[in-house]
């Protein structure tokens, strides 16, 4: 079946992700429009800057992180939130690390 999706996230499998500097990921699915995964951090070099294409709708599973949202919302996140950000809405990410999120930009 071409459209079920499983991984492990091995720390082998673990890449650097270009659109993240500092951050590592490790991808589920990139289908139908749907694209999903882990992204990690191990150490922080202060904020980052993120607009994500599409909704993105982030778990933190480690550390926290505080998102400064452009129209002024400022999310504080631990393990166990779920939140769900606007698609190509600046945001400024100041993460403790080490952080690791599930996320889905759909």
């Amino acid at each position: 079946m071409d459209d079920v999706f499983v991984s492990s996230i091995d720390p082998e499998h673990w890449i650097p992700d270009p659109d993240v500097p500092g951050s590592e990921m490790h991808e589920l699915v990139n289908a139908d429009g749907v694209w999903a995964g882990l992204t990690r951090f191990l150490t922080v070099d202060g904020p980052q800057s993120w607009s994500p294409p599409r909704r993105e709708t982030i778990h933190v599973l480690e550390g926290e992180v505080v998102i400064e949202v452009a129209d002024g919302t400022t999310l504080h996140l631990r393990p166990g939130d779920v939140a769900s950000l606007p698609a190509e809405r600046e945001t400024i990410w100041h993460i403790t690390a080490p952080f690791k999120e599930f996320w889905v930009l759909a």
